[in-house]
């Protein structure tokens, strides 16, 4: 029996809270969060303190939007500098070329970029054009439509499926009344809510500012003010007086300067992220590069070859920053991985051209796992969009192409009838569940195959006091045969091109003789 509490006093405020159901609520949330670690905890393979990924998760949720208590102002024409706040949002689109599936999908992919930033999806609308108008992007007859659907579903801003001109934002901001934003100001968006480095969030401020320069806008009358002298004025003394510049070009001057100190810090930064490649190549240890559409798995597929315990979340661009981990296969071999960035349709260039230097990990791969989400309506079309953007990528950097594995993720979740189609159309590929780790050990002996057909065969006699390549023929390599001679130690092996390149001063005369596999 257990005794009785006594009674104490309590402030008006403690009454207050006790009695708040939504303080009720986020203890009911608490306590459903604490049921699951717990039974997180009883699953294989989990750790009892948390991995650095659920730590990330529990700080990017623990900031919850209030519904409304927006500030938002009803004249969009009085604020001189937007700050990007989404809240109950209407989508559009222009359908150009394409399916109907294809188009509802590029939507369907548009509503969950807009819930990733933080918004509510009203509506979606579809129009079916030649070529988006070159006015108001949607044509003027529709854009009045639009401001209809936007006063009956109490809308404060419309994002559209497309990048538009500063003229086409400017147009049919003017009709429907509302903050108009474009599929790449979203994206840029996302990226700015999730970059956690510091080369992440330069390489996004960089995008951010090339995305802005030609769209800087306000006050007619205060983005045209001169100041010449002491603001225009004759007081200023001889050489001070003029016309000065307008406030615009004041401002697009300093976002040049600070794009120009942005790149040189890029630049920088690149030259590190460059050396600590150079130092992976010459260790011999074969570099794979995790690449594939945004939110197809591929923190949870390193998770799941690793155990790194990387932030894994069901949103688009969840992981922005690349990470690199080793891991051992099942011969006991090591290997690197790398995760990186997600790709997704119609990727903004400015994007690609801030993130080139992060970009750079495909081309130095041994491998590319491209990771395709097996769930996803129009899987092909994927993998098509992510083998854009690395053919541009290696093209610019003059390097051959490395080989690719193909793995279709998520085939928990998939249709099987789409699975059998799949496996038709993708016979080379693996197909894996992250979630489950159904065929992530046959993904391991994958890789070890595909790994050893990237080895060379290599007859080197070492002298007894180079150990250390010695060691490292054992570490990452397959070891034939193995004979103690007067000079050194004569090894016949397989080893990984950049191994064979260190040990090829001290090759054997003569070809080397095949080995077996």
């Amino acid at each position: 029996m257990t005794k009785p509490v006594e009674p104490t006093e309590t402030t008006s405020a403690e009454h207050t809270t006790a009695a708040d159901p939504d303080v009720t609520a986020d203890r009911g949330d608490v306590d459903d969060a604490l049921a699951r670690h717990a039974a997180r905890m009883k699953q294989p393979g989990w750790a009892a303190d948390p991995t650095v990924g659920e730590m990330q998760l529990d700080e990017r949720t623990s900031l919850r939007r209030v519904a409304g208590l927006s500030t938002e102002l009803t004249d969009i024409t009085e604020v001189e500098y937007r700050q990007l706040r989404l809240e109950r949002v209407v989508l559009v689109g222009v359908w150009t070329t394409g399916s109907v599936a294809q188009a509802d999908a590029s939507m369907v992919e548009l509503a969950a970029l807009a819930e990733t930033a933080g918004s509510e999806v009203l509506e979606a609308l579809i129009q079916r054009r030649d070529k988006p108008d070159p006015a108001t992007y949607i044509g003027s007859g529709k854009a009045e439509e639009l401001r209809t659907v936007v006063l009956d579903s109490g809308a404060d801003t419309v994002i559209c499926d497309g990048e538009l001109t500063p003229a086409q934002l400017t147009a049919l901001e003017k009709v429907v009344k509302v903050k108009v934003i474009d599929r790449t100001a979203l994206i840029l968006d996302i990226f700015a809510q999730h970059a956690t480095s510091r080369e992440g969030k330069a390489q996004v401020a960089l995008a951010q500012m090339e995305y802005m320069l030609p769209r800087l806008r306000g006050w007619g009358e205060s983005m045209s003010r001169q100041a010449g002298g002491r603001a225009g004025g004759a007081g200023g003394g001889v050489g001070t007086r003029g016309p000065g510049e307008t406030k615009i070009e004041t401002d697009r001057r300093r976002i040049r300067e600070r794009m120009a100190k942005l790149r040189r810090e890029i630049r920088e930064m690149k030259t590190a992220r460059d050396t600590m490649r150079a130092r992976r190549n010459e260790s011999g240890v074969p570099s794979i590069a995790i690449v594939g559409y945004t939110n197809a798995g591929k923190s949870s597929l390193m998770n799941a070859l690793t155990g790194a315990g990387l932030l894994v979340q069901d949103a688009l661009f969840a992981t922005l920053d690349p990470t690199t981990r080793r891991a051992a296969l099942d011969d006991g071999r090591e290997m690197v991985f790398t995760d990186t960035v997600g790709f997704v349709r119609h990727l903004p260039t400015q994007l690609v051209e801030a993130f080139r230097s992060t970009l750079e990990e495909v081309t130095g791969a041994d491998l590319l796992l491209h990771v395709v989400d097996g769930a996803d309506p129009l899987p092909l079309e994927q993998i098509r969009a992510v083998r854009e953007v690395i053919t541009d990528v290696i093209r610019e950097q003059g390097t051959p192409a490395p080989p690719e594995l193909l793995v279709v993720n998520k085939i928990d979740a998939a249709d099987p009838n789409e699975l059998t189609r799949l496996r038709g159309l993708l016979s080379q590929a693996a197909f894996v569940s992250a979630q489950t780790g159904a065929g992530v050990e046959e993904l391991r002996e994958r890789l070890s195959e595909v790994l050893g057909g990237l080895d060379v065969d290599i007859s080197v006699l070492l002298p007894y006091s180079r150990g250390d390549l010695l060691a490292r023929i054992h570490a990452d390599g397959r070891i034939v045969t193995a004979e103690h001679e007067e000079g050194g130690t004569r090894v016949r092996a397989r080893v990984p091109h950049a191994l064979a390149a260190a040990l090829s001063e001290y090759a054997h005369s003569g070809p080397a003789e095949p080995v077996l596999n």
